[in-house]
């Protein structure tokens, strides 16, 4: 993601922090069916920047009246025409979106100007991507709730026929409590809207399965609930291994070096020592055909999964 290096003060009035030491705020209007407590008109003040890319400033706000931490996305009236694109793909996804397992959408403000902001749950705990980081690897005990939790949010998203087409590890939000939330709907796709069976190449090339890189040595017929199925076994195989899985440790490939290594070489597989279920997860995620890789409501079943939820309960 291209990083946004324009200080100019935005049209939301929520100028970059190089510009003032003032904590602006700005009246954003939630929808009158949402459940949170902010349902009224709403004052926020940005305490902090998250992040910066894809012609947009993601913040952390609170909201004045009742102390709420938000997330807010901003991005820029003269953005990238494609980036302009996934957000708007995006703000549709999150209008029909309502799951304890995706990231919660608060409101959206279009102004006038072509600023667009989406105000959405804060998860004080960032992603999967930064907690690997800083914990280095993850725990099968940990892996299993966050697949659990993964998995229930794909169900959802499949069920209703949206394909996320990029599930990988900083596309997946978590909190103190360690409940996981799918974000960042930039190139998903509501697969009852057209025709066109989803074979267009998006998202991380990294994380794509066999038949995205290469559907004539794969298979023409490209399956997206599939592929997100292929990129959640890449994610988890990354957090037990701490590092991406295809790759020496440090190494960043270019397309070519994942291309051969995702069509061409074995699939990725679990280091001795790990448990039996741990390692049939994987494969029932990894297998390179796509027509037998189980879907998201079957791997809700699978006693890596399962072993998990009953130990919560």
């Amino acid at each position: 993601m291209a990083v946004v290096r324009d200080r100019r003060q935005l049209n939301l009035r929520l100028p970059l922090p190089e510009l003032s030491e003032r904590r602006p705020r700005f009246t954003l209007p939630l929808p009158p069916t949402t459940n949170s407590s902010a349902a009224a008109a709403t004052d926020l003040e940005k305490l902090q920047v998250l992040g910066h890319g894809n012609g947009g400033t993601v913040y952390k706000v609170r909201q004045k009246r009742s102390g709420v931490a938000y997330a807010l996305k901003v991005v820029h009236g003269d953005s990238d025409p494609t980036v302009r694109r996934q957000i708007f793909r995006e703000m549709e996804i999150l209008r029909r979106t309502d799951s304890p397992y995706i990231v919660h959408c608060h409101g959206i403000l279009d102004e006038s100007c072509g600023d667009i902001a989406i105000l959405m749950e804060y998860m004080d705990a960032g992603t999967l991507d930064s907690l690997l980081k800083t914990n280095g690897t993850l725990s099968e005990t940990s892996l299993s709730n966050i697949a659990r939790q993964v998995l229930n949010g794909l169900t959802y998203l499949h069920t209703h026929k949206i394909i996320h087409r990029d599930i990988k590890p900083s596309n997946l939000l978590v909190n103190h409590n360690m409940e996981v939330k799918i974000s960042d709907f930039g190139v998903s796709k509501i697969m009852y809207r057209t025709l066109d069976p989803c074979n267009s190449y998006v998202g991380t090339c990294a994380y794509m399965s066999p038949e995205r890189f290469d559907p004539d040595s794969h298979g023409g017929n490209y399956n997206g609930y599939a592929g997100d199925i292929w990129s959640l076994g890449l994610t988890m195989l990354e957090l037990y291994m701490g590092h991406f899985p295809l790759m020496p440790p440090g190494q960043r490939p270019d397309w070519a070096t994942l291309m051969c290594a995702i069509c061409f070489g074995e699939p990725p597989s679990l280091p001795e020592g790990v448990s039996e279920e741990f390692r049939s997860f994987i494969e029932c995620c990894l297998q390179k055909d796509s027509t037998k890789r189980w879907t998201a409501s079957q791997l809700l079943s699978h006693p890596f999964v399962c072993s998990d939820a009953k130990s919560q309960k």
